[in-house]
């Protein structure tokens, strides 16, 4: 079940990835920091990196990935423009999982 689509800005990426605020409702219990076992893949469905725990913060009433967000991005060579779709799998390695469309991707 997708749970949000985001294009990336340059702050998502240095300062940490602020969910959208229409995603919250579903993420309500992701308030205070929690850690999230999550697998990045890309949108053809290769695996970039293996299972990262994400941390979520609240910062300034909005849900914020921070540490282990800072590695992922870093890792899969992420940059402004490019989407990220975050969404929940109940079956599988991990309960969440991140799909990555780069900028100039089809």
């Amino acid at each position: 079940m997708e749970i949000f689509t985001k294009q990336l800005t340059s702050i998502d990426i240095q300062k940490g990835l602020v969910l959208p605020r229409y995603s919250q409702e579903r993420l309500r219990s992701f308030h205070g920091t929690i850690e999230l076992s999550t697998i990045f893949e890309s949108a053809v469905g290769n695996r970039l990196v293996g299972p990262v725990t994400i941390h979520c913060s609240t910062k300034a009433g909005d849900l914020v990935f921070k540490t282990g967000w800072y590695a992922l991005a870093r890792d899969a060579g992420l940059r402004s423009g490019d989407t990220v779709t975050f969404y929940q799998e109940i079956n599988g390695e991990a309960r969440f999982k991140f799909k990555l469309r780069n900028v100039g991707s089809s």
